[in-house]
């Protein structure tokens, strides 16, 4: 029998062979894989003919020292080239250079396409999960290829050149995909944006990539209900003078609004050619960019490139994942964010997978959901969000002891192009729950002190820096490179920021500690507010915690803890009283928060992330929410903050 158990911020399922889920690790860790149940040891890729035999400490040094052999071998043989690439990398941390496979050109659509469907037309490539469970749609290699090249062709024929933007705004569906691979087809430049940020947040982003077509759907379906897109959509465009067309595809069958930009998606897409002609791209051209609202206002469009990105994450999702031909790969992410990128589009489809594409949520029609989709689907490899874990904590064990999860070898949680990972390792090697643990192959990660000393030895913690480029790093943020310069390169000279802290265990492993922007000076000692809210998630009635630093006339600053709790037996005053002792236990006396304020729900973007400015400035200007997942969170902040207020002002009088 498997059971679900709570320890500390770890997610513990115990399988056939046990796996472990950390939940924290600043989005760049993932968790162990296992065996498969009867297999008797761990399955090792192989990289490439040339790389053949070595072990995985030979591999580990030939990607650190030799890294042209290392990552040249790989590139020349997983990917379809139509012109070789004459140099590995170009590289220069120095000046923020970043280049990879110089003079090689390909098609990344061909190398995710029809390098399958010329050896397994049938193959299933992908399997929507709709909303409504039981109704999953599957999809062959040879039937997206057609889907993609018919979409190619209709924008094409819409003028929509190589290096011109296309927004897609569009639910987790095939044919959101396909649009991503028609745009990579012919040489179009993307940006995915989350089918659910508002018009403004929209529009924001189409203004600044200059976008000269949006593709989207009248609706899209989840949790149950239809949610407008098109309105959103059109209220966007009207302040966007560079789109020329509005591709309108059909989730569902009610009506959407006519615009004079509409183009129907479906009827354009029929009157094409399902043969597109692949455009060779070079190696450092744009393949994508991502938006992210960053934590102070202005949208950055982070830039990947073609060769490097692809490779790189379809490396990681295989050596990481430890996926094998034949697996059903569940990555449980939304196309709009990086993870989704690269986990459901771009790894999986590189390596000919079948990757699950999942339009719902964790808890529709019931809590659940993601281990029935695991049950019905046969899933192999696992991947999802950490706040939709934290979410499932509130519910009872059974919701998943039900389901039949013995096709599981993988759980991990979210990330989007991994860096540290407990595999791949050795034969053997321990797996430390919650750890980041291993950087991956060509990843050599420095921790670095205040003056930008390098921190030796076990046992210490600082900023976690890289101190050379891999073929996955991003190049640039889109019309402001200086921006990119400043954010990754300028803060410690030589080396790729992460803007993560992270400690060294005795062993060699690194954990992520959180935002080095979420430090808190308190009396003189730094502390990060992800290890103080670490301590209070460990208290079974806490599903979830922020922690913030707020000004302090004697200590500088002290901690303050927004809770979640589980409705329960015991009252707040007990749980606030063991709080205290866990945090005092865990770190420190100086670090138990000086304030508690229990919340129903925490301000979080779409992709999860708690937005910790929200809750600094609850009593005052709050700033650009229009990432917010849901914006009447931060009403009732201020409600209860306000409710705090009036009961500390009342403590003190009576005192």
């Amino acid at each position: 029998m498997a059971a679900v158990l709570r320890r500390g911020s770890v997610l513990r399922l115990r399988l056939p062979a046990p796996v472990w889920l950390p939940l924290r690790g600043g989005g760049r860790a993932i968790c162990s894989s296992a065996p498969r149940h009867g297999d008797s040891e761990c399955f090792t890729p192989t990289l490439s003919a040339r790389l053949a035999g070595l072990s995985y400490p030979e591999l580990q040094q030939m990607s650190r020292e030799d890294p042209d052999t290392f990552w040249g071998s790989i590139a020349q043989e997983r990917l379809s080239w139509t012109k070789p690439f004459e140099r590995v990398q170009d590289c220069d941390l120095d000046k923020g250079q970043v280049r990879w496979f110089l003079g090689g050109r390909l098609n990344v659509s061909v190398n995710c396409l029809d390098v399958h469907a010329q050896t397994h037309p049938e193959r299933v490539a992908l399997i929507w999960e709709r909303d409504e469970p039981g109704t999953e749609v599957k999809v062959t290699y040879r039937e997206l290829l057609e889907s993609t090249c018919r979409l190619a062709n209709a924008l094409r024929s819409h003028g929509v050149l190589k290096g011109d933007r296309v927004a897609i705004y569009m639910p987790v569906s095939p044919l959101a995909v396909a649009a991503m691979l028609a745009c990579a087809r012919i040489g179009a430049v993307h940006t995915v944006v989350f089918a659910g940020f508002s018009s403004e947040a929209l529009a924001g982003r189409i203004q600044d990539a200059q976008c000269k077509v949006v593709v989207t759907c009248n609706q899209a379906v989840r949790g149950g209900r239809a949610i407008d897109l098109k309105t959103t959509v059109d209220a966007a465009v009207r302040t966007c003078s560079s789109v020329k067309h509005v591709f309108v595809a059909q989730r569902t069958s009610s009506p959407a609004p006519k615009g004079d930009l509409d183009v129907p998606l479906e009827e354009a897409m029929g009157r094409e050619s399902a043969d597109c002609p692949p455009e060779p791209m070079d190696s450092e051209d744009p393949l994508f960019m991502l938006y992210t609202s960053g934590s102070t206002g202005k949208p950055k469009g982070i830039v990947h490139t073609q060769a490097g990105y692809l490779l790189y994450a379809a490396l990681t999702h295989q050596c990481v994942f430890g996926y094998r031909p034949g697996d059903v790969f569940g990555c449980m992410a939304d196309i709009g964010w990086i993870t989704g990128h690269s986990y459901v589009v771009y790894g999986p489809l590189c390596n000919g997978a079948t990757s699950v594409l999942f339009e719902s949520t964790p808890t529709y029609p019931d809590p659940g959901r993601y281990w029935e989709v695991v049950e019905r689907l046969g899933i192999n490899q696992f991947y999802g969000a950490p706040t939709a874990l934290r979410l499932l904590l509130k519910y009872d064990e059974s919701w998943v002891t039900r389901y039949d999860r013995s096709s599981l070898r993988t759980l991990g949680s979210e990330t989007g192009g991994v860096c540290i990972a407990p595999h791949p390792a050795e034969d053997g090697a321990p797996i430390v729950p919650a750890m980041a643990m291993r950087p991956f192959y060509g990843v050599e990660p420095v921790l670095l002190g205040d003056k930008g000393e390098c921190l030796q030895g076990p046992g210490v913690r600082g900023a976690l820096c890289i101190k050379k480029a891999w073929p996955g790093l991003a190049r640039t943020i889109y019309g402001d490179h200086q921006r990119y310069l400043d954010a990754y390169f300028k803060p410690y000279p030589g080396h790729y920021f992460t803007g993560d802290g992270a400690w060294r265990s005795e062993d060699g492993f690194y954990q992520i500690t959180g935002r080095t922007d979420d430090v808190i000076n308190i009396s003189g000692h730094r502390l990060g507010t992800a290890e103080i809210e670490d301590a209070l998630d460990e208290h079974p009635a806490v599903p979830e915690a922020a922690v913030i630093g707020v000004p302090h006339s004697i200590k500088g600053e002290v901690p303050f803890a927004f809770l979640v709790l589980k409705d329960g037996e015991q009252t707040q005053e007990v749980i606030l009283k063991e709080l205290r002792l866990l945090v005092a236990t865990k770190i420190a006396k100086y670090a138990i928060p000086d304030h508690f304020l229990v919340v129903k729900r925490l301000p979080k973007t779409r992709s999860g992330k708690i937005m910790r400015r929200i809750l600094r400035t609850v009593a005052g200007a709050l700033g650009d929410t229009s990432t917010l997942d849901d914006p009447s969170v931060v009403t009732e902040i201020i409600a209860a903050h306000a409710r705090y207020k009036e009961e500390q002002k009342k403590k003190k009088k009576s005192s």
